[in-house]
């Protein structure tokens, strides 16, 4: 039996998915970057930081256009990555996503696409090549949260390079839902502003603190890449 399999770093797209082929396998990127800059590494990196952010990223306009694409009847409750396996686990995570699919929905991708190749090459240096999955439009109603947890592992998301949480909800609108991180057994909050768009490694440990009045809605996705050398 013959099977076809493109040459090595190249890309073959099958049902709007490209499949990025690399020496090390095949890794689906659902929206792959169009340009990428050369990165000049060195044996060390003196840029790096726990998490970037970008305040009022995106306008009131642009979030209201966005929160606008919520669907009650699309939505669904949010699942965890085991190994790539989706699980419910309530005691890990209780919140509501849907997704945000490209073609109508790619400015919101265009413009994430900039401040996760500026911050990557500003920043981190790792090698990426576009989006993981779609991105997630998430809802954390009274008691919503997600508890400690980082977005890389094994399986299909051992490939995530970056993460990205966008604020799309005022801060008087909600209470508690803090975007969080673990810095050296240090507890650190995000900003809450509304717009703010949020990047940091995947492997940072972070969580969302339960949310105690009111909703906080976001906008979350990962940014892909081959496997760590």
């Amino acid at each position: 039996m013959l099977i076809f399999r493109p040459p090595e770093n190249s890309e073959f797209k099958i049902n709007a998915i490209t499949l990025l082929y690399t020496e090390t396998g095949i890794m689906p990127i659902i929206k792959p970057f169009r340009f990428l800059p050369s990165i000049k590494r060195k044996d060390l990196n003196p840029d790096f930081a726990d998490h970037v952010w970008f305040p009022n990223f995106f306008t009131e306009e642009e979030v209201e256009q966005i929160r606008n694409t919520w669907n009650e009847e699309t939505a669904r409750d949010a699942a965890v990555n085991n190994a790539g396996r989706e699980e419910m686990r309530d005691e890990l995570r209780k919140s509501q996503i849907m997704f945000l699919k490209p073609g109508a929905n790619d400015w919101i991708y265009d413009k994430l696409s900039a401040a996760c190749i500026q911050t990557n090459t500003n920043r981190f240096k790792f090698e990426i090549t576009g989006f993981q999955t779609e991105l997630q439009l998430a809802s954390y109603s009274n008691t919503g949260f997600f508890d400690w947890h980082m977005d890389f592992g094994p399986g299909d998301i051992s490939n995530r390079k970056l993460s990205i949480t966008v604020q799309l909800s005022d801060s008087e609108e909600y209470e508690g839902g803090d975007l969080q991180f673990m810095i050296n057994q240090k507890v650190v909050n995000a900003p809450r502003t509304k717009g703010t768009a949020i990047i940091f490694p995947s492997f940072a440990l972070h969580r969302v603190s339960p949310v105690t009045k009111g909703c906080r809605k976001s906008i979350v996705g990962w940014i892909a890449g081959p496997p760590y050398k």
